[in-house]
């Protein structure tokens, strides 16, 4: 019962926050990952943000597992 109540609420984060999560970060990270070529260190913020453009693939796999939020 516990993993079916966890896998709701990674559902709700899913919808409420993890696409806008991932839109906002995928935006950014096609404007911004061209530049690593020419500026190297550029690639950390294109890391940071790939992480976040992929945080619906970590929520829907953390929904499936029935994982705990902490």
């Amino acid at each position: 019962m516990a993993n079916l109540l966890w896998s709701i609420i990674w559902l709700i984060v899913l919808i409420v926050v993890g696409f806008w999560v991932a839109f906002f970060c995928a935006g950014w990270y096609v404007l911004i990952y061209p530049l690593t070529v020419c500026i190297p260190d550029v690639s950390v913020v294109s890391d940071f943000l790939l992480l976040g453009a992929q945080f619906t693939h970590w929520c829907a796999k953390s929904m499936m597992e029935g994982k705990s939020l902490f």
